[in-house]
């Protein structure tokens, strides 16, 4: 990376990689480009909250009014009833932004807006459910299930759509907050690349500020050139001329919290938010709680918990769908096997021995996708190796077959990987299956991969997959170690089938 014409940046290995600016980011991968085609610099642009916030707002009320229209249709309301229901149509819309459901802060990402509009939800219905007790027939069990249920269920949707419709305006460029980065060159650079690495983030990167940085400077990040603006010590004003929205500290700066807090107070006469990059790295947000102390607001990090009762449940829906899917699959499986043996000569299966839960070695399966004797081409094809790290992979790989070229594309060749599940070797999500070679190359930190079971699929398998490069593998294994959850894993099951059917970085 590199400052100015040809000026070089010192290199620093700061702590400062933002958790809760990761939170906001996401994870995943795009190609969406630093540079002026994202920069949406007028007063029109800006606007945008306002007017997604009043769609949003027509929507609830919508939906809610549907919901009661079900209620008077199909609840049998009464006198009492109707009543209650027109307080309903009126009070669930605005409970919804009083629960700040329709802050820009949660527009598109997080489950942050979710559980807003679920918690004023039921919070709102608890109170009615007290005033059902209390007065006879003014809101039947049947019509108060009817409205809260088709009402909570309709608001979800709705706004599972518009965020839908609002990630893909942000794809190509719009509905984006205008920011500037503050922080050293690799603190920014960090940031900068996780913002343009995720296809939800909210934010347009206008240019940075760097400590002692000049106007007429560059700082260069994946090959793309943004602009420094200013020094740290010209923030507000920088703020001011590129009417920017967002100010994100990416690290340490000079002049510390004293710095940071009165780079709030100047910021707030423009509206321009501050986003914080905290130290924490890695930690999903359900392990961060709050404890305040005489003012002094402090983080607790809940320790990651590798046994429990939470693992017995993830070891039971792992037997659950293996047998599942073993059993609805069984055509699929016969029909592969049969094409793998009269595509090339050798076993149908492939077994190859990796590294499971502490370090233990196992014989994972696969349908054989490369001819015999391809580990032992291995060392032929160094000089062709893409991969980085440990990691080997060859996109034009000579040893594959040609059914076995599909049967990757598709993920086919992992199916019978369900009887390693099965026999508790590893489960349906977890970290990548690595090589015994592999792991004699790990990096102290990297061994915590192994500290659960492997998994057929995993956040490597929906971000990117074989395009993913050394670095970033590790780093999604790590965050999947400590912050898994079954919520989790059923969403990267599901997001797993919309990979295969649309494969991206499969070879």
């Amino acid at each position: 990376m590199s400052v100015g014409a040809e000026q070089n940046v010192g290199h620093t290995n700061s702590p400062w990689h933002g958790s809760r600016l990761l939170s906001v980011l996401g994870v995943g991968s795009s190609g969406t480009r630093i540079g002026p085609t994202r920069i949406a610099r007028s007063a029109r642009a800006q606007a945008w909250p306002r007017r997604y916030a009043l769609c949003l707002r027509v929507a609830d009320s919508a939906v809610v009014l549907a919901a009661v229209v079900a209620g008077v249709l199909f609840g049998g309301a009464g006198p009492r009833t109707d009543v209650a229901l027109a307080v309903i149509a009126v009070v669930w819309p605005v409970a919804l932004g009083v629960y700040g459901s329709r802050d820009a802060s949660v527009f598109g990402i997080g489950a942050e807006e979710y559980r807003r509009v679920v918690a004023a939800s039921v919070q709102l219905f608890a109170v009615l459910a007290i005033a059902a007790l209390l007065v006879s027939d003014w809101l039947p069990a049947r019509v108060f299930t009817l409205v809260f249920g088709t009402g909570l269920v309709g608001l979800l949707v709705a706004r599972w759509s518009s965020r839908r419709w609002l990630n893909a305006q942000r794809r190509s460029g719009l509905y984006l907050t205008p920011a500037v980065v503050v922080g050293e060159p690799e603190d920014v650079r960090y940031v900068v690349r996780r913002i343009t690495a995720s296809s939800g983030a909210p934010y347009n990167v206008l240019g940075v500020v760097l400590p002692g940085g000049r106007r007429g400077q560059c700082l260069t990040v994946e090959g793309e050139r943004l602009p420094v603006l200013s020094s740290t010590d010209d923030v507000v004003r920088t703020v001011a001329l590129k009417k920017a929205s967002a100010v994100i500290i990416a690290g340490p700066v000079p002049g510390g919290n004293q710095y940071v807090r009165e780079l709030g107070w100047s910021l707030e006469r423009y509206e321009a938010e501050l986003v914080l990059a905290s130290t924490l790295t890695n930690v999903a947000g359900p392990r961060i709680h709050w404890r305040p102390v005489q003012g002094l607001p402090l983080m607790e990090v809940d320790l990651p918990r590798y046994s429990g009762a939470k693992h017995v449940l993830k070891r039971g829906m792992d037997i659950v769908f293996a047998i599942v899917a073993l059993v609805l699959l069984s055509p699929v499986l016969a029909a592969l096997a049969l094409v793998v043996r009269c595509d090339s000569p050798g076993p149908v299966l492939f077994r190859q021995e990796r590294i499971g839960k502490d370090g233990t070695a196992f014989r994972m399966l696969k349908f054989r996708s490369m001819v015999v004797g391809a580990e032992a081409q291995l060392g032929s094809l160094a000089g062709a190796n893409e991969g980085a790290g440990a990691l080997f992979k060859v996109r034009e790989d000579p040893r594959v077959t040609r059914c076995g070229r599909w049967m990757r594309r598709y993920s086919l060749d992992e199916l019978p990987q369900f009887l390693n599940v099965l026999k508790g070797e590893m489960s349906l999500v977890g970290p990548r299956p690595p090589l015994a070679r592999e792991v004699g190359e790990y990096e102290r930190f990297t061994r915590r991969r192994m500290l659960i079971k492997p998994g057929i699929t995993g956040l490597w398998q929906i971000s990117g997959r074989s395009d993913l490069d050394w670095d970033d593998a590790v780093r999604l294994d790590l965050y999947y170690v400590e912050n898994w959850s079954l919520l989790g894993d059923l969403m990267i099951l599901w997001r797993t089938i919309r990979a295969i059917v649309d494969p991206v970085g499969a070879y």
